[in-house]
């Protein structure tokens, strides 16, 4: 018969609960395909590694050149000319006056007919373009300073063809036939045909008949 103060069989102590962090037990592995472990980190000092999968950074795409222009068009389009841009005569056009019908006149009428002439071409040349000396200076000048008549009338012929854009067929140096071209006698037959030509070839250009 036992007493009532026996222990009995032994019983096994409770294990001691930890209370340091290392005595901690390890968390159990992660399980497959639940979440992706992040690669450990580099130590300071050392380039950290791209993760498997990923690769290095692309470079910068460089700028793309411009095009360049076709040919023809690099370059800007160069000025008219001075005389382009100079307002054209659009003055009444004069008569055309046949060559030798004016020569046989200024025979017939002693040199007379030549002051009419030079009155009417220079006229028409004024009220045509707007300037020149006109038909009443030309004839003083004719009446006191007869020598310089025939460069004046060649400097005007000449003038219309430079004011429309033209090359002008006569100017004041061809007076030069006529002074010291008398002295060869024909030489102011010479003037008058290239001048009185020109003049009329002008006004022929223009329309009249």
């Amino acid at each position: 018969m036992t007493t009532s103060d026996d222990p009995g069989p032994l019983q096994s102590a409770p294990p001691p609960v930890p209370t340091e962090p290392w005595q901690l037990p390890a968390p159990p592995p992660p399980a497959q395909g639940y979440g992706r472990q992040q690669p450990p980190m580099s130590p300071p000092g050392y380039a950290q590694q791209p993760p498997p999968g990923y690769g290095p950074p692309v470079p910068p795409v460089p700028p793309v050149p411009p095009v360049p222009p076709p040919r023809g068009y690099e370059q800007p389009m160069p000025a008219p000319p001075a005389d382009d841009l100079r307002a054209r005569p659009t003055g009444p056009i004069g008569r055309i006056r046949p060559t030798g019908l004016t020569m046989l006149l200024f025979f017939v009428t002693l040199g007379i007919w030549g002051f009419v002439y030079y009155y009417q071409v220079h006229e028409e040349m004024k009220r045509h373009s707007g300037e020149g000396l006109g038909g009443l200076i030309a004839l003083l000048i004719s009446l006191f300073f007869g020598v310089v008549s025939p460069f004046l009338l060649s400097h005007e012929v000449g003038g219309l063809y430079t004011r429309a854009g033209r090359r002008p067929p006569v100017t004041a140096l061809t007076g030069l036939w006529y002074f010291p071209g008398i002295l060869v006698l024909f030489g102011p037959f010479v003037w008058f045909v290239q001048t009185n030509r020109a003049l009329n070839e002008y006004w022929a250009g223009l329309g009249a008949r």
